[in-house]
Formats: C-alpha cells, sequence, structure tokens
C-alpha cells in the first residue's frame, strides 16, 4: 500500500489584516497591475468581502499565504475581485481550492449568482472557470492593457450558485 505524504500540506483560512504584504506581493507576481498593501487592506475591512486564503505550513510552524481569492457579496450576488497564486505554486490545483471555498461561503450565504471578469487570453483561468460551471455572459473590449502590448478583452463570466 503507497501512502501520499506532503509534509506541509496547504491550508484554506481567512484572512487576516497581518496577512495585507504577503497578499499585495503575490497579487503583484499575478497581474501587470498589482494592488497595494492598503488596497487590499481597504478591502479586507469591508463587510461583504470574503477573503480565503491559502497557506503552506513550513518546518518553522509559520503558515505564508501561497495565493487567495476575494469575493464581494451584495444581496444574493456576489463578484470575484481578484484570485492570486504564487507563481511557484502554480499547476497544482490551488485556485480550485480557492474557488471551492469562496463558492461554499458563498452558497452558505444563499448568494445565487457569482460574476468575474477575465482576461480572454488567460487560458488556465478560462479552463478553471468553465470546470466551476461559469459561462460568459459580456465581452469588454481592450480592457486589460499592458504597456508595450495590445490590449486585451476581459470576459465577463457568471456562474449560478443554485
Amino acid at each position: 500500500m503507497i501512502f501520499w505524504y506532503e509534509p506541509h500540506p496547504a491550508m484554506l483560512d481567512s484572512a487576516k489584516l497581518s496577512d495585507v504584504d504577503d497578499l499585495a506581493e503575490i497579487h503583484a507576481a499575478s497581474f501587470h497591475r498589482g494592488w497595494s498593501p492598503a488596497e487590499i487592506e481597504a478591502l479586507l475591512v469591508q463587510d461583504r468581502v470574503i477573503t480565503v486564503v491559502l497557506r503552506r505550513s513550513s518546518p518553522f510552524g509559520t503558515r505564508s499565504p501561497i495565493g487567495f481569492v476575494m469575493v464581494r457579496a451584495t444581496a444574493d450576488e456576489a463578484e470575484v475581485l481578484t484570485l492570486a497564486v504564487n507563481p511557484r505554486h502554480r499547476g497544482k490545483g490551488h485556485a480550485r481550492r480557492l474557488m471551492d471555498e469562496a463558492i461554499r461561503r458563498l452558497y452558505h450565504d444563499r448568494v445565487k449568482a457569482l460574476f468575474l471578469e477575465v482576461d480572454e487570453g488567460n487560458v488556465p483561468a478560462l479552463t478553471l472557470y468553465g470546470r466551476l460551471g461559469f459561462l460568459q455572459v459580456g465581452r469588454r473590449g481592450q480592457y486589460y492593457a499592458a504597456p508595450g502590448a495590445k490590449a486585451s478583452a476581459a470576459l465577463v463570466m457568471r456562474a449560478d450558485l443554485t
């Protein structure tokens, strides 16, 4: 019999104010225009913003964030504000775990629909969102612009949570 053992597994947790620097670093590594610690803190303190963090334990007992998702709920709808995973930890299903937990919390709060915007060229994200049941409901042309690159469209996607 073979047992899989991960010495320092990743665990889901709610974000804390002490995480803002780590979250800003992950966000900056994930997007052309990363959010500052102050911007992340301003969202963390909002009542209707859910922030789920994935932490990786170390042999020293620390639990550093390796990814996070922020979702804002209003009435029976919500929107994904951001989803980011440290580049060194991508491709391991962490974004899926974060989204599954965010959706579970929204479902518990009786949210009926979840929206997001994603760069039309972000194939890994589009694959993830498709597997989660998101469907394209809109398109915003030339929405994402990076210096020296052609602007790309944002796809507006929706998933029904009922």
